[in-house]
């Protein structure tokens, strides 16, 4: 039965990233900027006149993309140069295991909880698998034979080290204030509404937001791709489904960023000022304990999944609103002020927990 139970949460959530949000999120990067930039956006796909607002687009994108030639250029390294777009795909994907996106609930007699793999070192988990990311970029800069290609691997690469570090020491305020690394903790620990992460690490909320998007190589802080500079960076030299994949894993990473965040600053799956007893309580009183605690986890699964939403909203707004940084202004911006400023919010954190 436990295997059953694990199964579903895998299939849910592979489902969920890779059906349905990394699709649809070429169509919402489209229509955002259009209506950004005052644009109608893609509507020119259809299916016997029907447009459905564009939405028919990422299938479209997906059919040509399959049948579009495979390319590998002359002396590129063709193994290396094939593997390199899935050594990107799969590790935002596989970081998404110990994001819980519910808390704990009985449902006939049996616990269930609202994550994959409940790890005690959650946190550097996700910080192991983001660092193997870069791995794909890299690999591919080098294999493709292209001096641009290698140009913008060698960016990656040295953006990669330089945001991992305050990265990292952005959050640890936010285990020395919950006091363990495992996300459900962290997120069992927002219940209350002015425990949320966001009111106690301020500070640690918007630095970790900016180490993640320069992670994940997107505006402002896609010098790696650098269209203007370098063509199009370390994927200049891919073409079909190999060239949607660097893609996919850029959307998938922007949903395991939200996630993550969600989790550490936003209170998970929590409701304000309504807690998951007061929920249960309420049901319970007319639909017993059982379906009192389902309808609980629709609510809470629900809950988070909107916060995600935002903050895919906000990572899109912010894609098309600031233009690119300089190269030096990006490291810059990781060494001499995000990794002083992560340095000095854990010594005041300490403080703080020192003093009451």
């Amino acid at each position: 039965m436990n295997l059953i139970i694990d199964l579903t949460k895998i299939l849910f959530i592979f489902t969920l990233t890779m059906g349905v949000f990394a699709p649809i999120l070429g169509w919402v990067e489209r229509k955002q900027s259009a209506l950004m930039q005052d644009r109608i956006g893609a509507n020119r796909a259809d299916i016997f006149g029907f447009t459905l607002i564009g939405l028919f687009h990422p299938l479209a994108d997906a059919i040509k993309l399959i049948t579009k030639e495979d390319f590998i250029p002359q002396g590129a390294n063709k193994i290396m140069h094939t593997i390199a777009p899935f050594i990107s795909l799969v590790p935002p994907l596989i970081a998404f295991a110990v994001i819980p996106f519910g808390g704990e609930y009985i449902i006939n007699g049996r616990k269930i909880s609202l994550v994959i793999a409940d790890l005690d070192v959650g946190l550097l988990y996700i910080f192991a698998f983001a660092s193997l990311a870069i791995y794909g970029p890299v690999i591919a800069g080098w294999a493709s034979n292209n001096n641009w290609s290698l140009l913008g691997a060698l960016r990656a690469s040295a953006q990669m080290i330089s945001y991992e570090v305050a990265m990292g020491l952005t959050v640890i305020g936010v285990f020395m204030v919950y006091g363990s690394l495992k996300l459900t903790e962290i997120g069992a620990g927002q219940e209350e509404f002015f425990k949320w992460g966001i009111f106690l690490q301020p500070l640690g909320f918007f630095m970790f937001l900016t180490s993640a998007l320069a992670e994940n190589k997107r505006i402002p802080f896609d010098v790696a791709e650098g269209e203007s500079e370098i063509v199009a960076g370390y994927f200049l030299e891919y073409s079909g489904m190999k060239f949607i994949m660097f893609y996919m894993a850029e959307y998938i990473e922007i949903i395991t960023i939200s996630g993550i965040v969600t989790t550490l600053f936003f209170g998970g799956w929590h409701i304000p000022f309504i807690s998951t007893n007061a929920l249960i309580s309420f049901f319970s009183l007319l639909l017993g304990d059982t379906l009192a605690n389902i309808i609980t986890m629709i609510i809470h699964i629900g809950v988070f999944f909107t916060k995600v939403i935002f903050f895919i909203w906000l990572q899109m707004t912010i894609r098309w609103t600031v233009p690119r940084f300089r190269y030096d202004q990006i490291m810059k911006l990781g060494w001499k002020i995000l990794l002083p400023l992560s340095l000095l919010n854990i010594l005041v954190t300490g403080i703080v927990i020192l003093l009451t």
